[in-house]
């Protein structure tokens, strides 16, 4: 049994299989998940687990070299857009409209779902390459 890292064995493998420039999605309750793009849904309820817990857990495991997220973020959930701007403050951040973001959502090779119910909530981790 795995004693450190993360538990779940379905985000773990995901993670470890990542090559340079693969991206994987962390969402809301409410992003939809294009036909054929796999989800690991960890929402219980609203607010658990939630993104911020999620984003944290998965930066530690990750090696990131790009976050996307929608426009809309900065304007309509300033707490997140901040949370974001601070985590990441050493990785670019580009910004695309909501319908843009969604139609990128479509290249990830999954989608995880939290339980967090606040608008546009959601990033775009690209991989990057770990040389030790």
């Amino acid at each position: 049994m795995k004693k450190q890292g993360i538990l779940n064995s379905h985000i773990s493998k995901v993670l470890t299989d990542l090559g340079h420039t693969d991206i994987i999605v962390i969402a809301d309750v409410g992003l939809p998940v294009p036909p054929g793009v796999p989800k690991i849904d960890l929402a219980v309820k609203l607010g658990v687990p939630s993104f911020q817990d999620i984003v944290d857990i998965i930066s530690e495991d990750m090696v990131i070299e790009k976050v996307i997220v929608a426009e809309e973020l900065e304007t309509d959930n300033k707490v997140t857009s901040q949370y974001l701007n601070n985590k990441f403050k050493e990785i670019p951040i580009e910004a695309y409209s909501h319908e843009q973001f969604k139609q990128l959502t479509m290249q990830a090779k999954v989608i995880i779902r939290t339980g967090e119910a606040k608008p546009y909530a959601n990033c775009i981790l690209q991989a990057g390459v770990y040389f030790g």
